[in-house]
């Protein structure tokens, strides 16, 4: 009996495993179907009732990949849309250089007003070009640069400075003034070269859609663990566009004008060398002014 008994248990465990098993694989089966229907659009993920959270899971999960996919064909539709731009703006300023210096070439007697005139219309188009081909630089940059950085202690002051110099064409130009209100003894903690690349892209933004004869003002303070540097001007940004600033290529979806269209890459980039350094960058506005932050950390 006590044989019999143990034969029975034996042969019951057995058959309780095999159903279990069964069960089992049969949900398996299931999840593994779910998981190949992910890629299909039109495909219906159902699975058993005892699987409901995995089924929605596997929801989400398809959900998110159709996002990405959509948002990476979009930002590849956008650099081709820029790139063709781009391609066919830098034809105009050319021919009008080529067509201005012919005139001067083909008139050496030309009087002075007139080529004067000339030589400064040839000089605004090449100053065009020269506008464009850097949009191309950057797209590349953007593409290829791994952003590998090389932290030192930099001088903030004598950066901003130093940045201010290289601008003074684009501030005299429309009366613009940058004021550096830095402590001239702040230092700051990461890659120069990327960095100054950071604050010139700002910056020039600043310029570009300040209001008129304005001063920008630079500022920057030390708190725990980080130091905080604003950039601060006269102008309104809507409140949808402070979502959307950094995005890369945001400017094409804006009206493109040919004097001062962007390939609106520059505060894109500038976000992706703050956030490989740890930081952040934000903009805010409120009464009238828009405000720049970039936080970076001490160390």
């Amino acid at each position: 009996m006590q044989f019999i008994l143990t034969l029975t248990i034996i042969l019951f465990m057995f058959l309780l495993f095999q159903m279990l098993l069964k069960s089992y694989k049969r949900y398996f089966d299931e999840v593994v179907n779910g998981i190949d229907q992910l890629m299909e659009d039109d495909a219906q993920i159902s699975l058993s009732p005892e699987l409901e959270i995995i089924e929605h899971k596997l929801d989400h999960v398809r959900q998110t990949l159709k996002t990405r996919a959509f948002e990476t064909k979009r930002a590849e539709q956008r650099k081709n849309d820029l790139v063709v731009y781009l391609a066919h703006d830098i034809k105009t300023p050319l021919t009008s250089v080529m067509g201005y210096l012919s005139l001067l070439d083909e008139n050496p007697d030309m009087a002075d007003v007139k080529k004067l005139k000339y030589i400064h219309i040839a000089w605004e188009k090449a100053n065009r070009l020269k506008t464009l081909i850097d949009e191309f630089f950057e797209i590349a940059r953007s593409n290829s640069d791994s952003l590998s950085l090389k932290k030192t202690n930099i001088d903030l002051y004598y950066m901003m400075a130093q940045i201010s110099d290289e601008l003074y064409p684009h501030l005299n130009s429309c009366g613009k003034h940058i004021a550096n209100r830095i402590s001239e003894d702040m230092v700051l903690y990461g890659d120069s070269e990327k960095l100054a690349r950071v604050f010139n892209n700002i910056l020039k933004n600043a310029i570009a859609y300040s209001a008129g004869s304005s001063d920008i003002t630079i500022s920057a303070q030390e708190l725990p663990g980080k130091t905080v540097v604003k950039f601060e001007n006269k102008g309104d940004l809507p409140e949808d566009k402070l979502n959307v600033i950094f995005d890369k290529f945001y400017r094409l979806d804006s009206s493109r004008s040919s004097a001062t269209g962007g390939s609106g890459l520059g505060l894109a980039i500038a976000k992706d060398i703050v956030v490989k350094h740890g930081g952040e960058i934000k903009a805010e506005c409120s009464n009238g002014t828009t405000v720049f932050i970039v936080e970076l950390p001490s160390v």
